[in-house]
């Protein structure tokens, strides 16, 4: 699970050395009721209690090393092997090439799911001709940039597509003024008036997607 470059053994380390400097520091506190010696740089109540809460605080600080790289992969892990892999497997591919897509349409989003597995370095330059279905629809009724192409790239590069990546390409097949129109399209447009930016709300709903 500590491969190299992953990142946890340097936690480890700042973990380990928080408990010594932790041990110290309660020794120090105790030594009035032991025959342990120490050197007196300043009264020993305040070494101990300054030694403590640095050991405290590297201690803190690995727990909260190790969360951050652990938890977006511990839930739904069927095992320690499987984290082990979910956690190399990100490391590896925030070291991936920086790789800049130019197009539209289907293909590129079918591009960026295909190279997701590889980098998380992943830039898409996306044209914004498309004037058909809930993407033409949106573009002429409210004078939007077509959301639909941007919608299918979030979806494609977002970290999970199973629940929030089915929600936004949800397409209504029914309803008066609905029918026709994707969740996705409609959350990016009402985003882009709430933030009174389009670019904001890609923002905005790549955080939602977790891309």
């Amino acid at each position: 699970m500590l491969q190299f470059g992953v990142g946890l053994k340097r936690w480890a380390l700042i973990g380990a050395i928080g408990v010594a400097i932790w041990s110290i520091g309660f020794a120090w506190l105790i030594r009035q009721f032991s025959d342990l010696k120490f050197p007196n740089f300043l009264p020993w109540h305040l070494e101990g209690f300054l030694l403590l809460v640095l050991g405290s605080g590297s201690i803190l600080a690995a727990l909260y090393g190790f969360y951050r790289k652990l938890s977006p992969v511990l839930l739904g892990s069927q095992s320690i092997e499987d984290v082990a892999d979910q956690i190399y497997t990100r490391w590896s591919r925030g070291r991936g090439p920086k790789i800049v897509a130019i197009g539209g349409g289907t293909g590129l989003s079918v591009l960026l799911r295909g190279l997701r597995d590889h980098t998380d370095n992943l830039t898409a330059i996306i044209t914004v001709a498309d004037d058909g279905g809930s993407s033409g629809r949106l573009r002429r009724e409210l004078g939007v940039l077509p959301p639909g192409d941007f919608r299918n790239c979030l979806v494609a590069m977002s970290e999970d597509e199973s629940l929030l990546g089915e929600l936004f390409q949800y397409r209504f097949d029914e309803g008066n003024g609905l029918k026709g129109h994707s969740f996705g399209n409609l959350f990016i447009v009402a985003m882009s008036h709430i933030t009174h930016s389009f670019e904001q709300a890609l923002v905005e709903s790549s955080r939602v997607l977790a891309v």
